[in-house]
């Protein structure tokens, strides 16, 4: 943690990125994304055994400039 953390200071070495934060400042979605991979995910896949892509992987698009890693489209069909 660098001294004085809301002094403005430009030649300030850069600090490691905590995504989902540490401790007692733990983003809150950090759950939400938990519960929607252990149970969302299973439970769509069941429902829709044969989801799939609808085009080749490697014809899928990733975001470019945005703080969201992630595909720009995810199309499916099943």
């Amino acid at each position: 943690m660098p001294e004085r953390p809301d002094d403005l200071d430009l030649h300030r070495r850069p600090v490691a990125q905590l995504s989902f934060g540490f401790g007692a400042h733990q983003c809150l979605g950090r759950q939400l994304a938990r519960w929607e991979r252990k149970i969302a995910l299973p439970a769509l896949l069941r429902r829709l055994p044969t989801l799939r892509l609808a085009v080749p992987e490697a014809a899928l698009r990733f975001r470019q400039g945005s703080t969201v890693y992630g595909v720009e489209a995810l199309p499916v069909t099943w």
